[in-house]
């Protein structure tokens, strides 16, 4: 017998992993990183603390991020992960009460990874599990009328995949989903480093540059837009320790190519739409939701590049996280156009 229901949404992404829970809003801003010990394959720590101890571990810990691109890569260390981040989130429920899960995922997902994330959260407790592809989820974090049939459209650019959906009547008309976003970016950026300055340097350096002076556009009537930082590597030819100083226009260059790749899946989801449906995006524009949404000056390029009014959302970190709860409140509404896990 069930006399009360939890409703929670997670955004189980690449790089971070959020928890809404309904009228108490995000209670948990995660890393997706764990760290175990090699031998006894206890969990040492999950998160900020796991994440603080990438590329510094001695031999017996293993510090692993189990979704790659999106998806999956780890099915064991996700589950514990999850677990550990569910039980921080939602206190023990006691035998009456019931809970609904929302979880986010990519719209390039298969049917063997949706039932993977299904199998994952069951483990931690769920009575009642969703699935909800990630732009349709953001979508309703960032508060479009997925309800209309005015079309609306939104790119959400997160840490593994980027995916951007035309939405109308509360389902998902056009979409692409790439596994190109955040970390793709940061591999361009180490490999930018590498190749015009000789200078090693790590994916959490990446990360960081990214964040400080990452950079898609630069006016050039606004001098204060070109930012400068210095970096820490070791210099690939002496292997010595190396300081270098860069500007925004060094990250600009290093981006340009996985930015490309994002704005051509946008070109090709608006050409993929119906005419109809194209017409209203004209006059609704585009919405960016994620942390590649953040990147100074993305807006604006799209803007040149696909003539769209585009706008960045609010909440764009924790769009996806807010739109799975709240998708919960009108479940019965949306529930056709979620993939729903087998009873329990």
């Amino acid at each position: 017998m069930c006399l009360f229901v939890k409703d929670v949404g997670i955004d189980l992404g690449t790089v971070n992993t959020l928890i809404y829970i309904k009228n108490k809003g995000i209670v948990l801003n995660e890393p997706s990183v764990i760290a175990v010990d090699y031998d006894s394959k206890d969990l040492l720590a999950t998160g900020q603390e796991a994440k603080e101890m990438i590329g510094k571990t001695p031999e017996n810990i293993i510090v692993v991020r189990p979704l790659q691109d999106g998806v999956i890569s780890d099915f064991e260390m996700t589950a514990r992960m999850l677990k550990a981040y569910i039980k921080r989130a939602v206190p023990e429920p006691s035998f009456f009460t019931k809970i609904r899960v929302v979880v986010g995922v990519p719209s390039g997902v298969t049917e063997v990874e949706k039932r993977a994330v299904e199998e994952v959260v069951r483990e931690t407790g769920a009575n009642e599990v969703y699935i909800m592809e990630e732009p349709l989820a953001a979508a309703i974090g960032s508060g479009l009328a997925v309800d209309n049939p005015m079309g609306c459209m939104i790119a959400d650019i997160g840490g593994g995949t980027s995916d951007i959906a035309i939405i109308a009547l509360g389902g998902i008309v056009t979409n692409t989903s790439l596994r190109y976003a955040g970390d793709k970016q940061n591999d361009a950026i180490i490999a930018y480093m590498r190749k015009q300055y000789d200078l090693l340097i790590g994916e959490k350096t990446a990360e960081e540059i990214k964040k400080k002076i990452g950079c898609a556009y630069i006016d050039k009537d606004d001098p204060e837009s070109i930012k400068q930082m210095e970096v820490r590597g070791r210099n690939i030819i002496s292997g010595l320790p190396k300081i270098i100083s860069i500007t925004s226009i060094d990250i600009l260059n290093a981006l340009e190519d996985p930015i490309k790749i994002i704005i051509d899946g946008i070109k090709k989801t608006l050409e993929e739409a119906p005419p109809e449906i194209a017409a209203d995006i004209v006059s609704s524009g585009l919405v960016l939701s994620g942390g590649g949404a953040l990147i100074q000056g993305l807006d604006k390029l799209i803007e040149i590049s696909t003539g769209l009014n585009v706008s960045i959302a609010e909440n764009a970190l924790e769009a996806v996280a807010e739109g799975t709860g709240k998708s919960l409140e009108s479940i019965e509404r949306i529930q056709k156009y979620l993939w729903k896990g087998s009873k329990k």
